[in-house]
């Protein structure tokens, strides 16, 4: 085969794969844009004002700092959900028991108080255990939910370094293919593999 013939191919290899990776930067640059702003107006239009403190005395420095700088400010992002959802609710979800037995103790406390209607301390059970119910399943279940829009953020974020790494292959590639067509010039005719 001719050196020119393959340096040709190479160089045109080299093209196609640049312009391939400026199209990959620019969608992945479309995909943290619509992951960044999609949690944003998501969580913004809940209202949830981070507090200043946790509660938890024994939470690490960089929790505390973390507190401290977004405490009464809007929750936008997915790392102020994920922070919101494992140290504040997560901290307070851990005094409580599971979803499991919440229910089948509120599941027992009903089938007491079936077997006894008029009985008000067998009322009363029924009523906290039903109300401890409902708070660990509305607990768990925003933790849940914030806990999944700091993930969709988060693969905004990843899509962000991808699209900044695709792009400086992108110019690499474009780099070399403009120097392989240069030297494809320089080449002789009767230049070989």
């Amino acid at each position: 085969m001719k050196r020119r013939t393959f340096d040709g191919i190479v160089t045109l290899v080299g093209f196609g794969l640049s312009i391939f990776l400026f199209i990959a930067a620019g969608l992945l640059n479309w995909g943290f844009s619509f992951a960044n702003s999609a949690v944003a107006n998501q969580l913004s239009s809940q209202s949830i004002m981070l507090p200043a403190d946790t509660g938890n005395k024994t939470a690490d420095v960089t929790t505390v700092t973390f507190f401290k700088e977004n405490g009464n400010k809007l929750m936008s992002t997915g790392k102020q959900a994920q922070m919101y959802a494992d140290h504040y609710i997560g901290f307070h979800l851990s005094a409580m028991p599971t979803y499991a037995k919440a229910s089948a103790a509120s599941r027992a406390a009903s089938g007491a108080l079936a077997a006894a209607p008029n009985d008000p301390a067998l009322q009363a059970a029924a009523k906290g255990a039903s109300a401890v119910l409902d708070t660990v399943f509305k607990g768990t279940t925003l933790r849940g939910t914030l806990l999944t829009a700091y993930a969709f953020w988060q693969l905004g974020q990843i899509a962000a370094i991808s699209a900044g790494v695709a792009l400086v292959g992108g110019l690499l590639m474009l780099i070399l293919s403009i120097a392989g067509w240069m030297h494809l010039r320089r080449t002789p005719e009767e230049a070989t593999i």
